[in-house]
């Protein structure tokens, strides 16, 4: 049976406008989200990123939803999923800045591996990839299995699918992270694949049943196989792979970054030839690719056994390593002009940019699109260079 605090992640997770950065401050500041709920709208306040307006909306939108009921009601369609206070959520996706509050699951939980003691690697990729692409896949997913690794990627075609795949054939330990609810698998072609991973490894989502592949959720899907790995390889990536944008979580998320190279004459590997060029470690053999790996720490493992059942911070600690508060006062300069033949969405999102950082929640709000498709608009506006990211999940305007 769910506990109290799970009932009011899941209804907190309802409130429109309260997205995963502020439902974490929300369960660092009031200690329970139980609490959150129940506080009144001068409390709220109290807490960096809740205006007057947002919590007028929480205000109206608390009065209609019955946190128990709605559990009771949503568990009939979703009986598996984890909330932050769950001690198999896992630990390393709750240090990002953006972890989602609700994880829906299908196969087995591992707890050591939710505590970071089994350490996973996520593996990403185009959907079209080259012979070459595919073979170091295989390769290098099953040098990692049988070095005790977890390989987690996003069941797409290609690159995911080949890892996963190759993961599988020696008995290895594979997570799927999806862009659709747990009863959609997306593309149709990977049943199989889907199936397998369901029986002997874990598929996970932040969408309930009966969510489609929304174009938005792809981008948002790729934060949680960036989080939820020590590393993330890119196998193979043209320059608008999305695998560049689970890359660019990772560096966010302060995890290493390793890519494959091939030749400059073929366009899929661009993408990972420009991220062995702005810094990421290069893949030149499985050995070597183990020996970097090695040499990332493990979690403080018996710390960890300790807090488990402890108190709030063992709970939601807060993360040393992202900035809660703007970093530095920064000399007021021109705006830069957007193109005449900005796409409107990108033009809505970009307007609610303002000059001072703003937080990724705050964005979805002002524009009332999906947390997907404004993670991904950021991204365009960043590469078009009218918007640039601060630590937090923040942006403000060049």
């Amino acid at each position: 049976m769910a506990n109290s605090e799970q009932a009011y992640w899941l209804a907190w997770s309802q409130v429109k406008g309260v997205g995963p950065v502020l439902l974490k401050r929300l369960a660092q500041h009031f200690e329970l989200l139980e609490n959150a709920w129940k506080a009144r709208p001068i409390a709220l306040g109290e807490v960096e990123g809740f205006g007057q307006k947002l919590i007028e909306k929480i205000v109206g939108q608390r009065n209609t939803l019955n946190p128990f009921q709605f559990l009771e009601e949503h568990q009939q369609k979703n009986p598996q999923f984890l909330t932050p206070n769950d001690p198999d959520y896992p630990r390393l996706l709750w240090e990002i800045p953006s972890p989602p509050p609700v994880l829906y699951y299908l196969g087995r939980l591992d707890h050591r591996e939710s505590q970071g003691q089994i350490p996973g690697v996520g593996m990403v990729g185009t959907r079209y990839p080259t012979e070459h692409g595919s073979r170091w896949t295989r390769k290098i997913s099953q040098a990692l299995v049988k070095s005790g690794f977890t390989i987690v990627s996003g069941l797409a075609a290609g690159i995911d699918a080949d890892a996963h795949n190759s993961c599988l054939r020696v008995n290895g330990r594979t997570i799927a992270v999806l862009g659709t609810g747990l009863d959609l698998v997306y593309p149709p072609q990977n049943r199989q694949l889907f199936e397998q991973i369901a029986a002997e490894g874990l598929i996970l989502s932040e969408y309930p049943v009966g969510s489609k592949p929304e174009r938005g959720n792809f981008p948002a899907r790729n934060r949680i196989i960036a989080g939820l790995s020590r590393a993330v390889l890119v196998m193979e990536a043209p320059p608008k792979s999305g695998a560049l944008i689970t890359a660019k979580y990772a560096n966010e998320f302060n995890r290493d970054v390793f890519s494959l190279p091939n030749s400059p004459d073929i366009p899929e590997a661009h993408g990972c030839l420009n991220l062995i060029h702005n810094g990421a470690e290069v893949i030149l053999s499985e050995n070597q690719l183990l020996a970097s790996l090695g040499a990332m720490p493990l979690l403080d493992q018996g710390q960890e056994q300790k807090n488990v059942q402890g108190d709030h911070q063992a709970r939601y600690p807060v993360p040393t390593n992202v900035p809660t508060s703007s970093t530095g006062t920064r000399g007021k300069k021109p705006l830069t002009e957007p193109p005449e033949n900005l796409e409107p969405t990108l033009g809505k999102i970009l307007a609610a940019v303002e000059e001072e950082p703003t937080t990724l929640d705050q964005i979805v709000a002002v524009t009332a699109l999906a947390i997907g498709d404004v993670s991904a608009g950021l991204l365009q506006l960043e590469i078009l260079g009218l918007v640039s990211q601060e630590p937090g999940m923040r942006y403000q305007r060049r």
